[in-house]
């Protein structure tokens, strides 16, 4: 956006060269309505929430490599990523889009709201940047933080920051400082808040929640959150049912259908994707009602021929019973509508870490509770009733329970489902088994770009958190 000030302002500059003789009111009459500085900052809102959507949302990023890692999906046909051969596009890309279109454009808003005396927008602002670093660094390990998006000021060459140390802090303070600035002051324009309808205090409680998030992956490190989290029950600032949820829900058409809506249903490869057996095999187990919202029946709904998941990374799936896309469940018609909704973060996600949090000693409150609130949550949302046949016992199985209920009420939130899965490791997964690693994924590699314009700061990441491969774990890894 400044690029664009800067061209204007030379264009400018030229015309009042050329136009010596004007008169001394040639600021008044000649003043441009299209400067970027007079933009209000409630216009860049939609773009930075449906940026965020569409980037994790995407088939070929999260569905490929997050859902598939975690082995909620599987592809009968292409499925070399399964095998841990992502897409480089993937890992590109989501760098780009997080970088420059989310967290870029959230810097710029909140300098904006800054401008106007609008304290909600900044705190908004706050929470969609935070959340992209958030992301980024769960994927990538240490990325540029403290002199990311300063190309403006002449930082072309960011340093990399240590993701436990210095990402974690500074995404907890600007969760912080969020919920301060949502206070009431200034608009949160309804139209563009395609997320909240302007509605600062659902925004306050999206900032809680995901701190929530952050805490619980910051006390795998050996930090002490107990009175940070316990502080966040007694604030009120936390999800209390599925209306708090932030559901970015997607419109009826292209451009702005579900991403998986677009690729698959539009795209005419809805039988390229199905379910993963492990998923499969554990909601039968526990006679998960989910399952039918998760799933089709083999040969489609209707069929009585039950469900079926494939097994993780087969090289040759074409000569495989499984390389039938009629030999599989594919994709749950309720996740491939248009309408589809994009989860920033669940009511469900939340409980089940209330829970964790709870039977750990962290916070108050019954563990059995929360765990019970999270499936009827995710029960909920999938517009089906009952419940799967598990029951709370305290202690390590709980732990266990409540990280296998997790895994599975995360299914088609790609990159949360891989992130939680490497954070708790559980369930017990098996490696792929054509698979080209030693074992399942742990972070993206960097783009390729950071070697050839950023190679100083890119190997000094690497000397100080491991080889660049995608099997290095991150710290905050079971």
């Amino acid at each position: 956006m400044k690029k664009i000030k800067y061209i204007l302002l030379l264009m400018l500059i030229s015309n009042m060269f050329v136009l010596t003789s004007c008169d001394k009111d040639f600021e008044e009459v000649n003043s441009n309505p299209n400067d970027p500085s007079t933009v209000p900052a409630n216009l860049l809102l939609a773009g930075i929430i449906r940026g965020t959507g569409n980037t994790i949302q995407s088939s070929f990023n999260s569905g490929e490599t997050g859902s598939c890692w975690a082995q909620h999906l599987g592809k009968p046909i292409y499925n070399s990523n399964e095998l841990y051969i992502p897409r480089q596009s993937t890992i590109d890309g989501v760098w780009s889009n997080l970088y420059n279109v989310v967290a870029k454009d959230a810097s710029i808003m909140a300098e904006l709201a800054i401008e106007e005396g609008n304290n909600n927008l900044q705190g908004v602002a706050l929470i969609l940047q935070a959340n992209a670093f958030h992301i980024m660094t769960d994927l990538y390990g240490d990325i540029p933080f403290s002199e990311s998006l300063k190309g403006d000021e002449g930082i072309i060459t960011p340093i990399y920051d240590d993701s436990e140390t210095e990402i974690y802090p500074g995404i907890l303070d600007m969760l912080d400082q969020a919920i301060t600035l949502l206070d009431g002051t200034g608009e949160i324009d309804s139209s563009q808040d395609i997320l909240y309808g302007g509605d600062y205090s659902l925004w306050k409680k999206l900032a809680g929640s995901l701190k929530f998030k952050a805490l619980m992956r910051y006390a795998e490190g050996g930090n002490d959150v107990s009175s940070q989290l316990q502080a966040l029950v007694d604030s009120g600032n936390l999800f209390t049912s599925n209306e708090d949820q932030a559901a970015l829900v997607y419109l009826s058409a292209e451009p702005n259908a579900n991403p998986f809506y677009e690729a698959l249903v539009n795209g005419g490869r809805t039988t390229e994707w199905c379910l993963g057996e492990e998923l499969v095999n554990y909601m039968l187990d526990t006679n998960d009602p989910r399952l039918a919202a998760y799933a089709q029946e083999v040969g489609g709904d209707g069929s009585g021929n039950g469900y079926v998941g494939k097994p993780a990374g087969i090289f040759d799936i074409g000569s495989s019973f499984y390389g039938d896309s009629n030999n599989v469940s594919l994709i749950g018609t309720l996740y491939l509508e248009a309408e589809a909704p994009y989860y920033f973060m669940t009511y469900a996600h939340l409980s089940f870490l209330m829970a964790e949090a709870a039977e750990k000693g962290y916070i108050s409150g019954d563990a059995a509770e929360y765990f019970n609130t999270g499936i009827a949550s995710s029960v909920t949302d999938n517009l089906v009733s009952g419940a799967p046949s598990v029951s709370y016992i305290s202690g390590d199985t709980g732990l266990e329970l409540i990280a296998e209920q997790l895994w599975v009420s995360l299914y088609m939130q790609g990159f949360e489902a891989w992130a939680e899965y490497r954070r708790t490791g559980i369930p017990e997964l098996p490696l792929a088994i054509d698979a080209v690693e030693s074992s399942i994924p742990s972070r993206f590699t960097y783009p390729s770009t950071q070697q050839s314009l950023n190679n100083v700061n890119y190997t000094a990441a690497v000397a100080d958190q491991g080889a660049d491969e995608l099997t290095t774990p991150l710290w905050w890894q079971n």
